[in-house]
């Protein structure tokens, strides 16, 4: 049974958060980066990215560094930017993205949870990347980016969050790409414990984005109980910053692969080589659209190709091995351009699907790659299996929606 555990979140005041509130660094193109930071002055980037507009004294990914984040965070409380809740709460978060919505609830998801398995992965994380974010919780003292965890829908949540939803939201603001973004404040004791027994009657939760953050957070608790024998265990760093949102909310779009170099090999080669394991099915200027799991689209000289995979092949393979992307790897691009390691080669390359297939003929009609493949999205039902069967899926198989924003709802981790 899964804990939710209500925050003393820090956040913005109310007339400052749609200047707070910001996207995650990687999206910024730099010359939008660097117009964000030169014009707004209460951006959370100018807490994750404190060097900016002076010369850097500390290398990246040093504790040096993160404490000038958190001297910039500081700032930002001592100027009333940011606020901290007199009482622990949990929040709903509602998200309105091209007419689709996506609305669950902002707490702390417990770190046990995820260390005993009731929270489920299905990606592998890099040690060196978690102990470099475990590095920043530590020095930093807050979490300011989500998990975002997928439960079963429950009614008695949905009631809760649909009772608060019908009263004026604490934010209600909508950000330049278009995207609108609603809060509202669950603080009545009674509504919480509602909220968090319904979440009891739950077996386990998905994270859908960010594995790195939850084993980030359980290596900053593994440090704690290394210095401090007396840990209670309701301390604010045993729980991580988390968006609980229902399966039937959840949008799992693909991750596209993108083939930069193909050697010495024709493009009637590479047909030849392809059409030993799929049935290849010229299609001409139209997108090749997959329609199910075994089928995806290939962009090469200007032409679409639909690939069906032969059936056989995907038989007898676990849920993880028998998924589009793994069978991309094992029957094309290992064999055809020896990509073994989609991690480390540099002539692998990859588009979510927010991007669309017009990114894909761009990047192959510019030359900046040669093949890009179009693959039919993963399904929750199989992110589950592959989770509840403790299978690791290959990287970037899923563009996960919603994306969340840093600053909206921050964890402090002293509390």
């Amino acid at each position: 049974m899964p804990t939710i555990q209500p925050i003393k979140a820090i956040r913005p005041v109310r007339d400052k958060v749609a200047l707070v509130a910001s996207r995650a660094v990687n999206t910024y193109i730099p010359r939008l980066l660097n117009a964000k930071l030169e014009e707004n002055p209460f951006t959370f980037l100018q807490v994750i990215l404190p060097e900016h507009g002076k010369k850097a004294t500390t290398k990246p990914n040093t504790v040096e560094r993160f404490k000038l984040v958190k001297k910039k965070f500081e700032q930002f409380r001592k100027e009333g930017i940011l606020i901290q809740e007199k009482t622990e709460c949990i929040y709903i978060y509602r998200q309105i993205r091209k007419g689709r919505s996506y609305t669950g609830l902002i707490a702390g998801a417990s770190v046990s949870d995820y260390t005993n398995g009731i929270i489920k992965v299905h990606e592998q994380t890099l040690k060196k990347r978690q102990e470099v974010f475990t590095d920043y919780l530590e020095t930093c003292g807050f979490n300011a980016e989500p998990v975002l965890l997928a439960y079963k829908e429950n009614k008695t949540v949905e009631s809760v969050i649909a009772a608060y939803t019908k009263q004026r939201p604490e934010y209600e603001f909508t950000t330049a790409d278009r995207i609108s973004h609603y809060l509202w404040i669950i603080d009545k004791p009674a509504d919480i414990k509602k909220i968090q027994k319904a979440f009891t009657e739950i077996d386990a939760l998905y994270i859908a984005d960010g594995h790195h953050r939850s084993a980030s957070s359980a290596g900053l608790l593994e440090r704690k109980k290394n210095k401090n024998k007396k840990i209670k265990g309701n301390e604010m760093f045993n729980y991580c910053l988390s968006f609980f949102l229902s399966d039937s909310q959840l949008r799992i779009l693909e991750f596209n692969r993108l083939v930069k170099d193909i050697g010495k090999l024709t493009y009637p080669q590479i047909l030849h080589a392809i059409g030993k394991n799929y049935t290849v099915k010229e299609i001409g200027k139209k997108v090749a659209t997959p329609q199910k799991p075994g089928q995806m689209g290939m962009y090469m000289d200007g032409k679409w190709y639909l690939l069906t995979i032969n059936p056989d092949l995907r038989k007898n393979k676990n849920a993880a091995q028998k998924l589009d992307a793994s069978l991309l790897t094992t029957y094309i691009l290992d064999p055809v351009f020896n990509i073994k390691d989609l991690t480390k080669d540099p002539r692998i390359d990859f588009a979510g699907g927010n991007l669309g297939t017009d990114y894909l003929e761009k990047k192959v009609n510019k030359g900046e790659a040669v093949i890009a493949f179009y693959l039919y999205p993963v399904s929750f039902s199989e992110l589950k299996e592959v989770s509840d069967k403790n299978l690791i899926m290959p990287p970037k198989s899923t563009y996960i929606l919603p994306k969340m924003r840093s600053g909206l709802i921050v964890q402090p981790l002293s509390q």
